[in-house]
């Protein structure tokens, strides 16, 4: 099967490359993130004006209709780039907005992601539960018409960017029950909500939030109470397609990066990429991004189209278990072959190393994937 992007793709995809080649430079991001909030937001508004936050939202709502698919060249790009704005945590929690809340709030929230004035995050990961979606011990109570929330969740992705939260928390049932789980959305700045945000290795923001007391209404509910898992899986499959989408952009940058250093850089009277030894190792980077870019593809294939939930899961993870081997793999030759200025902060390389190292860790890293795609039943 040949995997390429069609003409309104690439148009798209060469679109967003010009706007972070004028926009987006090294030093330009480095400013970013050290700022106050971690995004730009003249960048954001750039994201809106391309269209690029309605790509996986209904023409009602104001967007495109596209799937994975459609956002995998826009990922490909920011990968390149290094870009640290919410454009992944938004479009994600987005999803769970989108497939599984109601009519009022799909057309209260939706079109305001689309127009790029309103961040979304989705509130899922507690302490110790590593990548199990099933353990959630947050609790949601019914309380005079509507809810009362309290618990726990740690390393919510661009936490502190969203102006909306969408939380999981149990209604029912005991911490690792697969029933029992609903959604919520949750203000950031309401009574009993605190916030405390960090800055990964990789230069993206996270926060920690803490839930106590706080009182939501019943319409803060999305979907059905207590059955919100599936719908969980499917939208996380579906962010860890679109991640995979920017670890081909990243490693890309990473091999053009280092082929770059082997025809600059000289020893011995001549270029060190005239080494034959140095040309097999990055024949073997070029190899690993052109696996990594058929296994994205499919994933974001089997999210966009497969209906069979066990095949749609092994498929996902094939490709995440691809996508952390070749992470580390490009990431620690890149910095290798560039010797020890590889890690210094100055260098481009040394944020693309540590962004493939945290890409191989989100959403599950390989021995979780591995371990899914081996109990799936085939």
């Amino acid at each position: 099967m040949k995997f390429a992007c069609d003409e309104e793709q690439s148009l798209l995809a060469d679109s967003v490359r010009r706007l972070l080649a004028h926009d987006y430079g090294f030093e330009a991001r480095r400013e970013i993130v050290t700022s106050t909030t971690g995004y730009s937001a003249s960048v954001w508004k750039a994201f809106a004006d391309l269209g690029l936050l309605g790509l996986g939202i209904v023409l009602e709502h104001g967007g495109f209709g596209g799937g994975a698919l459609a956002c995998a060249p826009v990922l490909e790009a920011f990968g390149e780039a290094l870009v640290v704005e919410p454009y992944l945590a938004t479009v994600t929690a987005a999803q769970l907005v989108a497939r599984g809340g109601t009519t009022a709030q799909r057309e209260t929230i939706l079109p305001r992601v689309v127009e790029g004035t309103l961040r979304l995050a989705f509130a899922q990961t507690e302490p110790g539960a590593r990548y199990d979606l099933a353990e959630v011990s947050t609790l949601a109570r019914a309380s005079g018409g509507g809810y009362v929330i309290d618990g726990q969740k740690c390393a919510i992705v661009h936490g502190s960017c969203a102006d909306l939260l969408v939380v999981s928390a149990r209604t029912s049932g005991q911490v690792r029950d697969p029933t029992g789980i609903s959604l919520f959305l949750i203000d950031p700045r309401a009574n009993g909500v605190t916030m405390r945000s960090s800055r990964t290795l990789d230069g993206l923001r996270i926060a920690d939030l803490s839930l106590a007391g706080v009182q939501v209404a019943a319409e803060a509910l999305v979907g059905s109470a207590g059955s919100a898992l599936p719908l969980i899986e499917s939208v996380v499959d579906y962010a860890t397609a679109l991640l995979c989408a920017e670890a081909v952009g990243a490693i890309a940058s990473a091999n053009a990066a280092t082929l770059d250093y082997l025809k600059t850089r000289r020893q011995f009277g001549a270029p060190i990429g005239s080494f034959q030894a140095l040309q097999h190792r990055m024949v073997d980077m070029v190899i690993s991004h052109e696996q990594v870019k058929s296994m994205a593809w499919l994933a974001c294939t089997s999210v966009d189209s497969e209906r069979d939930e066990v095949k749609r899961k092994r498929m996902v993870s094939a490709a995440k278990v691809k996508v952390a081997e070749a992470a580390r793999h490009v990431s620690q030759e890149s910095v290798q072959l560039h010797g020890g200025m590889g890690m210094s902060d100055e260098l481009k390389i040394s944020h693309t190393f540590r962004r493939l190292t945290m890409i191989a860790q989100l959403c599950g890293d390989a021995n979780h994937h591995l371990e899914r795609f081996t109990h799936s039943k085939r």
